[in-house]
């Protein structure tokens, strides 16, 4: 389980996560949603100790992340952020051994080669695997940094935005990839979505966020409502039931 208690992280006088403590289940996925500035994506980079917090304690699995060493943190949980920037010329499957570093500090064993495979295949790159990042279109280097966070084989996977610059065919790949992640993987996957569509149809549990803090949490059956989601986006929402699954409709 990840649990925060009581956290907080402020910029000057500004406070964009607003002493949250919230509970993430161990297993299936989670998506966090919100509006923009809601602090879902300052939330997702405390948890994971790449942004301090001005206030509060993440642990996960009872592992407090600021005093865990960072090796063993990184067998335990791994994070794919927004923007992801790598200046040297690398090749795809280059990238994916990034993820093994964790376990292999840099000397690749055959279980790290067969974790790197996997994780090619899983991502369906092999056409790739030797192609250079910059040769690649926005949405093929997305996958390719899914792969390496996959590689790394932690336990918990966290992606900030991970449908950027993926078409609606590929948004849709990624979605089901994680969730087989999830369910054949045993991995506990949380995402920051902004489609709260596939937040319904893909997530076991979903967080919503306002305002820096935690507004409505549940099991997505319970979050994918009206009532709800026009509040926490201060819009008109309709919800319809297609083929058993929960569709938002929203327009001016």
């Amino acid at each position: 389980m990840i649990r925060t208690q009581a956290v907080s992280r402020a910029y000057g006088d500004a406070l964009v996560v607003d002493n949250v403590t919230l509970d993430i289940p161990a297993g299936g996925v989670t998506s966090i949603i919100g509006p923009n500035g809601a602090g879902k994506s300052t939330l997702l980079s405390m948890v994971s100790r790449l942004l301090d917090m001005s206030a509060g304690t993440v642990t996960v699995d009872g592992l407090d992340v600021t005093r865990t060493p960072s090796d063993v943190l990184a067998r335990r949980l791994s994070i794919l952020r927004q923007d992801n920037h790598v200046s040297a010329r690398i090749t795809v499957r280059d990238l994916v051994a990034f993820g093994r570093y964790p376990h292999s500090k840099g000397r690749l064993t055959a279980q790290d080669r067969h974790q790197i495979d996997q994780a090619i295949a899983y991502l369906d790159l092999g056409a790739l695997a030797d192609r250079f990042l910059d040769e690649l279109s926005g949405g093929q280097r997305q996958r390719a940094f899914v792969a390496m966070v996959l590689a790394q084989d932690s336990d918990y996977v966290l992606l900030d935005e991970p449908l950027n610059n993926l078409d609606m065919k590929h948004a849709m790949g990624m979605m089901k990839l994680m969730r087989q992640a999830a369910s054949e993987l045993g991995k506990t996957v949380v995402l920051v979505l902004h489609d709260i569509n596939f937040a319904s149809w893909y997530s076991d549990y979903i967080v919503a966020m306002k305002g820096g803090k935690i507004a409505a949490q549940g099991p997505a059956p319970e979050m994918i409502r009206p009532e709800v989601l026009s509040e926490i986006y201060e819009m008109d929402i309709k919800v319809h039931e297609i083929g058993g699954q929960l569709i938002s409709v929203y327009y001016g």
